[in-house]
């Protein structure tokens, strides 16, 4: 089977896969990654077929929707990429990048411990944190936030920039709380040029919704 009908395969299968999950974590937050991967792609040294794959895998089974067990995506990604006949490494790959993409796999974690690199990942996190910040960002947030039944603002909750990555994953705090907790640090933390530049806009965005926000509660 050819790597173009393979990349269409996996498409059908995340689409099946995806079609009823939560607003921000849906199909379409898939395609908005893979299109960023691609972009971002084009100036990077980088296997493209990787970047495809691992663009439209890695959040196959997110693991805040799978009461937090973070070896379901990486199994589910293997089983199908098996059935697909594609080689060992690079099925080994793609299971690394969804482990190891998420933010809060970084949270209390130096990024000397971090376990796995690659230029494929680089591109991947870059383009799934672009979809988390600026405008589509924002609506992801409070679309998250009304799925989980969060307050939307408390100003006796203040947002806490030293959690753990338990502390993280188990976070009830308004949703204001988490542009700071999260969303804010994410434009330092891109990993190519092409992703740093989007981002600078996308975080000026997000800086200039806030203080609206502020200036309507006065």
């Amino acid at each position: 089977m050819n790597k173009s009908q393979i990349i269409e395969n996996t498409i059908i299968f995340v689409k099946n896969t995806l079609k009823d999950a939560e607003g921000g974590h849906d199909w379409f937050h898939i395609e908005r990654v893979y299109t960023n991967a691609l972009h971002i792609a084009e100036t990077e040294n980088v296997d493209h077929f990787i970047i495809a794959l691992g663009s439209l895998l890695h959040d196959i089974a997110d693991s805040k929707f799978h009461n937090g067990d973070e070896s379901i995506a990486p199994k589910k990604a293997r089983l199908f990429l098996e059935s697909e006949a594609v080689d060992e490494n690079t099925i080994h790959h793609i299971e690394n990048i969804i482990k190891y993409i998420s933010f809060k796999g970084e949270v209390g974690v130096s990024s000397a411990s971090q376990k796995f690199s690659s230029k494929e990942l680089d591109v991947i996190q870059d383009a799934d944190r672009l979809d988390a910040i600026g405008a589509i960002g924002i609506a992801r947030t409070f679309n998250y936030g009304g799925f989980k039944n969060r307050v939307i603002y408390d100003p006796s909750i203040p947002p806490n920039l030293n959690q753990t990555k338990e502390e993280y994953k188990n976070n009830t705090a308004p949703t204001i709380n988490h542009f700071y907790e999260k969303l804010f640090l994410l434009k330092d933390r891109m990993n190519t040029r092409t992703g740093k530049k989007l981002a600078l806009k996308r975080h000026q965005f997000m800086e200039k919704f806030l203080e609206e926000f502020y200036r309507e509660l006065q």
